[in-house]
């Protein structure tokens, strides 16, 4: 347990002491010296914060104690736990180690729960079982036996083909080609390989060597966004347990165990990037409370599928709600008013492009060729309003509200009604002016707000009437109900 913390703090200072090396080189003093100094320093820090944290668990609440010279003591009560991840990194499993964080209500990322590192695996999921082993709260579709857990979807190697659209490489060798240059640039490094292959591409011409370029880049773009895939879920598994709780284990290198309640389940999320949707792959993604929402949700304890068949995300997301229909029906389409607004948009907005390129050629002399090459984006917005038309649309099944939206990302949603606890209506100007409405179904869960985009006004007082009768019904501008 003593490793782990010094090393965590060597890890996040790392910057720092790299930068107090080279001060101390600039100053023509001896740079290794100061970042012996800062070593030392950090590994203190680390063994103070290992000596200065303890825990214990009571029937009624869980309590964390840290700090040197500021005690700090959290408190959360036990009926606020919502989820337990448990994270072993490659040091963690070299010394039988294991993270706890304990999830609550908040869905921020400001606060992502109690935090316990250094944990022995067996005490880690000691802690996890005693959290969350709580009686199942409804039936669902696996059956589990007492004691057991049936296994909903694990990983399979068809699945890495979707790797490389997953496009995470390419966040990865941005970061790379980042710090290559910061380092060519500061500290004065050759890299001679780069430099022979810039040299080839610069004799050679100039088509040729964007094309062979493009190449190169989606190459290993699609390379490093597998390596990525792998790392992240080779062992995925998903399973039920009879605690009524799901459990995700998923990784390569650094393993995680996230344990989330069903109880707290308000519906899933099928999710189909513009590059899945081709090869017919997509995520699942848990709409729940106290679980991370905004960009890093589908690295947190929310991911139900990591890019899979677009067959394997419908069942597995009918397995947890335990109806497969809300993912399957067919959606009520919003009417050519909602076209007709996708079409303004995208073409207003792709012309001003090549019109304000022209403007700049005309008055300012700038290259004709931009404006010529802007000219391309209107085209392009056409089929983009058309698919954002297409995916748009909303249902009712049962205890689910189902609506779906986006084109670079499209998102289908069924939320359970009984999550549902409030509503909100927006009309823009233009809106008003074209007769539709966005529905917004708020939620304690997931992203709070599930909307559905331009809906004919005329049924947007039956949508809220008929998912929650009477809740909305006395306060409705009855102007509102009979635009059509």
């Amino acid at each position: 347990m003593l490793a782990v913390h010094p090393v965590r703090e060597v890890l996040r200072a790392w910057p720092v002491l790299i930068g107090l090396l080279f001060f101390g080189r600039a100053r023509r003093v001896d740079g290794g010296l100061w970042g012996l100094v800062a070593l030392v320093v950090v590994v203190l820090l680390g063994l103070a914060r290992w000596y200065t944290t303890t825990y214990r668990v009571t029937p009624e609440q869980v309590q964390v104690r840290r700090g040197l010279l500021r005690r700090e003591v959290l408190t959360v009560p036990r009926d606020r736990v919502r989820t337990v991840d448990v994270t072993a990194s490659p040091l963690h499993r070299l010394l039988g180690l294991a993270r706890v964080v304990i999830g609550t209500g908040r869905s921020d990322r400001q606060n992502d729960g109690l935090k316990l590192d250094a944990l022995s695996t067996a005490d880690a999921e000691r802690l996890r079982t005693e959290l969350l082993h709580r009686p199942a709260a409804v039936t669902t579709q696996t059956p589990v036996a007492p004691g057991s857990e049936a296994v909903i979807t694990r990983f399979q190697p068809a699945w890495l083909r979707y790797g490389p659209f997953s496009l995470s490489g390419l966040v990865i060798v941005g970061v790379v080609a980042g710090f290559l240059s910061r380092l060519a640039n500061e500290a004065n490094v050759q890299f001679g390989f780069l430099e022979t292959v810039a040299g080839w591409l610069a004799r050679t011409a100039v088509w040729l060597a964007v094309v062979e370029v493009i190449l190169l880049f989606l190459v290993v773009v699609a390379a490093t966004s597998t390596a990525a895939y792998v790392v992240a879920y080779w062992g995925f598994r998903l399973s039920r347990q009879a605690s009524g709780t799901l459990h995700i284990m998923r990784g390569l290198l650094t393993q995680r165990s996230i344990t989330l309640e069903e109880r707290r389940l308000r519906g899933v999320e099928l999710s189909e990037t513009l590059l899945l949707r081709p090869v017919g792959g997509a995520r699942c993604i848990a709409v729940a409370t106290g679980l991370r929402v905004g960009r890093g949700a589908e690295r947190g304890g929310s991911l139900l599928l990591p890019p899979a068949p677009f067959a394997e995300a419908v069942r597995v997301g009918a397995d947890v709600l335990g109806d497969p229909v809300p993912l399957t029906v067919e959606l009520v389409r919003h009417g050519p008013r909602a076209a007709r607004r996708r079409y303004t948009r995208a073409l207003v907005t792709t012309g001003a492009v090549p019109v304000a390129f022209g403007l700049l050629w005309w008055f300012a002399g700038s290259p004709a060729w931009l404006a010529l090459v802007a000219l391309v984006l209107p085209a392009l917005g056409v089929p983009l309003a058309w698919d954002r038309y297409r995916n748009l649309g909303h249902a009712l099944v049962g205890r689910h509200l189902v609506v779906r939206e986006g084109s670079l990302v499209r998102r289908r949603t069924a939320l359970n009604r009984d999550g549902i606890i409030g509503w909100n209506l927006r009309q823009s100007f233009f809106q008003r002016r074209a007769g539709v409405v966005t529905v917004e179904a708020t939620t304690a869960a997931g992203r709070q707000r599930y909307a559905a985009e331009d809906v004919p006004a005329g049924l947007a007082v039956p949508l809220i009437d008929q998912a929650l009768p009477g809740l909305l019904a006395p306060f409705l501008d009855d102007r509102l109900g009979d635009r059509a």
